[in-house]
């Protein structure tokens, strides 16, 4: 399993999230994802850059580094369309190193507007068909689609890259799962799920990469971290469906009133100690993922670069080594 960094575009202002990227190159990162929000999840994080703006930045800075975006909603707030070209331009700028995440999107992003939000399955739908729009668009020449959901009239991509752009499906449960085997080029998750993993091979995923992601709250003080990462993350204890129907920050905060610490905190690796880092990296590999993006909560994010160079990353090759080598 290859090891990538996460950039929240929810804590972070876009100028620092494009020296990030820099530096997480330099820490020896390869790989890097984006998360795709109009809103932060909490007021406390703050941010919410354009993304788009952000990874053409980022094109400029970087040389080596894989990037993707974790992930974008091509169905509402923005017409697959206009995501396809997007996704078209940043990979010209990110030649044979760019990949597009998609979602079927929360609430919290997509009611804007003022559209209604539909129903589980409905929107699966409508990130089935916007999956089309784009890879039609993505093969050039002029192109039209008239789909139950969406219209596109005479529309061709001029700038286009050199390679195709693979397109990465996330799901949260079994029927986004099948989707993803079925039209993606690849997995999208957030949990160690070897359930969901099993259900997108079977469904046409085996072989396909599978992207996890990973929150982590590095620090000198463990109890500091702990409370950091509550305090800026009470979302990742929420269940159910919640996050993908609650529609702004101060409906996710009056979520939130009801959790403890270590209900964040209990899936959250914390402060100094690198096995608790080792044991949650060790979970997402043997749920089958191929690649896992790690983000670190809060400022500090120079001392995790230290701490992922100096002690993550050479503990975890070493535990990946298999026995006899």
């Amino acid at each position: 399993m290859d090891l990538g960094y996460q950039l929240s575009s929810e804590e972070m202002a876009p100028t620092e999230m494009v020296r990030r990227a820099l530096e997480a190159e330099v820490a020896g990162f390869e790989r890097l994802t984006i998360s795709d929000h109009f809103h932060p999840w909490v007021d406390r994080q703050g941010q919410s850059p354009f993304v788009w703006s952000v990874v053409g930045a980022i094109a400029a800075v970087t040389d080596r580094m894989k990037v993707g975006t974790a992930v974008t909603c091509p169905t509402m707030r923005m017409h697959p369309a206009i995501i396809a070209q997007a996704a078209a331009t940043s990979a010209a700028m990110l030649p044979g190193r760019f990949f597009l995440g998609v979602g079927s999107g929360e609430a919290l992003n997509e009611h804007i507007l003022g559209d209604r939000w539909p129903q589980t399955d409905v929107r699966l739908e409508m990130l089935e068909e916007a999956v089309e729009v784009i890879r039609l668009l993505l093969q050039g020449g002029d192109r039209s689609h008239h789909g139950k959901h969406y219209t596109v009239e005479n529309a061709r991509l001029y700038t286009l890259p050199e390679q195709p752009v693979p397109i990465m499906v996330s799901a949260f449960g079994p029927k986004a799962a099948r989707l993803a085997g079925r039209i993606g080029d690849g997995y999208v998750g957030t949990a160690p799920e070897a359930e969901l993993l099993e259900t997108f091979d079977r469904a046409g995923g085996a072989g396909k990469p599978k992207i996890g992601g990973m929150k982590c709250c590095w620090g000198t003080d463990k109890e500091a971290a702990e409370k950091l990462a509550f305090e800026l993350w009470p979302t990742t204890g929420l269940s159910g469906e919640l996050s993908q129907v609650l529609p702004t920050p101060a409906h996710f905060e009056q979520a939130c009133t009801t959790l403890r610490q270590e209900d964040v905190t209990g899936t959250i690796p914390c402060g100094p100690d690198v096995g608790p880092y080792l044991d949650s990296l060790r979970q997402y590999r043997d749920a089958g993922y191929t690649e896992l993006y790690i983000q670190q909560i809060g400022p500090d994010q120079e001392g995790f670069f230290r701490f992922y160079e100096r002690e993550l990353q050479p503990a975890f090759a070493q535990s990946s080594v298999p026995v006899g080598r």
